[in-house]
């Protein structure tokens, strides 16, 4: 065993009741990179000669559900649930993403070759001692993405995996090596063969990696980006620097700008980062002072966001998240705005996500080339506070129209609304306080 290695209790448990059954059993895949890289792992992977059967008898407390040989284990430790593999060899792929035959595999080899990447096909056999059949060690210490044999084929295979690349290498910070990376530009068509929510999937995990700028200057190099998000492709060499503003960069490099400068981790956020202002090219104009407009881009923005929902297959929470920040990206974080001019921001972004809108705010401003001020941030985040502790609406007030009725002795009429309606300015305008006697003494002062 190699002594660096130290695996979960529960990973060497699995190891032992095969060994110990009379099957070969490794550990495969991204867990073995990782290890030998020193990252965290919570999910790993085996293959064994076993066929989905006899792993049920080994381990009767796995659960088997499809055709690709696969039986799941749930575990404890905070681990995804373990797979466990046949070892197989798969023929055809008619669809660029699920093999049309599978046959069970004699030999780990088998089972290697069809792996995607060289650094995703080393394997750990029952005593740690590492199996490179296609380099992949070489490939991890040149910190490069390569396909196992042809990378044409590959991508025959499985489309998905051009996304993928992109991704781990965005990811880990590798480059991809050149013969694969020239497939992946000629192959890119393909990609159109996969279902939108795996796409979706697919570039949720590149814009939460650690380097979502890399990745999408990467994704943008090997063609995807113009098959996936077409309308982005657009933005690039869209000008924005004109007299008088502060844009350095043309539309679609801000855009990749704003993304590396945003803070916020997650998905949703960085991507409507990424796309806040797509739709500035459909609303370019130059006027004759030399000064560029892009009236309205953030009502186009909008639309084409809805676009990209649907065509991704957003859930119904990710595309309000998702729409909602596009369309109010565009408002100024200035210590001098009234009471009044902070509610209407936070009625339009709602407090659910205030915060996230900040992020993309700040991401916009430094994108541009504007300069951090942190002080002008804070301030801002304070006054959001203090403004949301008053009632944003008539259901805010500490009355309703049954206690006006009440009070006045008078039935439901237009009357009980007009009432609250002035009650609610009057608590705006800080004239009365929000408080339920105070607003009954009110009542009769402005229904006479």
């Amino acid at each position: 065993m190699e002594s660096n290695v130290h695996l979960p209790k529960s990973v060497t448990d699995i190891l032992e009741r095969f060994t110990k059954a009379g099957y070969e059993i490794y550990i495969v895949g991204g867990a073995v990179r990782d290890v030998l890289m020193g990252r965290l792992v919570n999910d790993w992977d085996f293959t064994t000669n076993a066929t989905p059967e006899q792993i049920l008898k080994v381990i009767p407390d796995g659960f088997y559900d499809n055709t690709y040989g696969t039986v799941g284990l749930s575990c404890d430790d905070n681990l995804k649930p373990f797979e466990i593999t046949t070892f197989r060899t798969e023929q055809g792929y008619s669809d660029s993403r699920h093999p049309d035959k599978i046959t069970w595999g004699k030999t780990l080899e088998e089972d290697l070759e069809r792996r995607d990447f060289t650094i995703n096909a080393l394997a750990f056999d029952k005593d740690l001692k590492v199996i490179d059949l296609f380099s992949g060690q070489k490939d991890i210490k040149e910190k490069q993405i390569k396909a196992v044999g042809d990378p044409n084929e590959r991508f025959g295979e499985d489309a998905l995996r051009m996304m993928r690349a992109v991704r781990i290498a965005s990811e880990l910070g590798f480059t991809i090596e050149k013969e694969t990376f020239e497939a992946i530009k000629k192959n890119v068509p393909l990609i159109n063969k996969i279902a939108k929510e795996r796409v979706k999937d697919e570039l949720f995990k590149l814009l939460k990696s650690p380097n979502p700028y890399e990745g999408m200057v990467l994704f943008r190099s090997t063609s995807l980006l113009n098959k996936i998000l077409p309308e982005m492709e657009k933005c690039f060499g869209v000008e924005q620097k004109s007299p008088g503003r502060h844009h350095i960069y043309d539309v679609g490099n801000h855009l990749l700008m704003s993304l590396k400068n945003c803070k916020s981790e997650d998905p949703i956020t960085r991507f409507a980062t990424l796309v806040h202002d797509i739709g500035k090219p459909q609303t370019y104009r130059k006027l004759e002072s030399g000064v560029i407009t892009f009236y309205n881009h953030e009502m186009v923005s909008t639309r084409i966001a809805e676009n990209i929902a649907e065509r991704l297959r957003f859930s119904k929470k990710e595309t309000d998240k998702f729409v909602t920040l596009v369309r109010w990206h565009q408002f100024t974080v200035d210590e001098h705005q009234t009471d009044n001019a902070i509610r209407r921001i936070l009625r339009n972004v709602t407090p659910t996500y205030i915060e996230d809108m900040l992020a993309l705010r700040v991401a916009d401003r430094l994108g541009g080339g504007a300069r951090e001020t942190s002080w002008r941030l804070e301030e801002f985040k304070k006054r959001l506070i203090e403004v949301q502790k008053q009632p944003f609406s008539l259901k805010d007030l500490k009355i309703n129209g049954k206690d006006v009725m009440n009070e006045l002795n008078i039935p439901p009429s237009p009357k009980v609304g007009e009432i609250l309606e002035k009650l609610f300015e009057e608590v705006v305008e800080k004239k009365v306080e929000n408080t339920k006697e105070e607003l009954l003494k009110k009542i009769k002062t402005i229904s006479s």
